[in-house]
């Protein structure tokens, strides 16, 4: 079985993406148990999980061993891993990279709460706080 790097991933499908947030709540699992996850609402039949779960692997994204005659699965990349290049991919074509964009659509739109906004604002000041006289942070220079 060959493993892709994790730091070359390739983009995910909406299922692809289903299948491998139900696999990291669940830790490893065979089809089956993946299956039993899905939302009740999701009717997918067993041989379209198994076919997505075969593609995440040759993705890079799962891995599996045999235990007796069963497939188990466990994610191979870290949620963190694929999170951040789906939204930096993602900022990429819609945004040119810039995020601020991205946020004010989620303001303008009511997308965001009280809470998301004291949380962005304690980022912000702690992002403020690392940066301060680092040469990558232009707004720093000549304060």
């Amino acid at each position: 079985m060959t493993i892709k790097s994790v730091g070359t991933l390739q983009p995910l499908s909406p299922a692809e993406t289903e299948i491998l947030r139900l696999l990291w709540e669940i830790g490893s699992g065979t089809v089956q148990q993946v299956c039993e996850k899905l939302p009740p609402e999701r009717q997918i039949a067993y041989a379209t999980v198994q076919t997505l779960l075969r593609r995440l692997e040759k993705k890079g994204y799962v891995t599996h061993t045999i235990e007796g005659k069963a497939h188990l699965f466990r994610p191979h990349a870290r949620r963190e891993q694929v999170v951040s290049s789906a939204v930096t991919s993602f900022l990429e074509r819609l945004f040119g990279g810039d995020p601020v964009p991205l946020v004010q659509h989620l303001a303008r739109h009511n997308q965001i709460t009280r809470e998301d906004i004291e949380r962005l604002k304690e980022l912000i000041e702690n992002r403020e706080s690392s940066c301060k006289g680092t040469p990558d942070n232009p707004r720093s220079q000549g304060e």
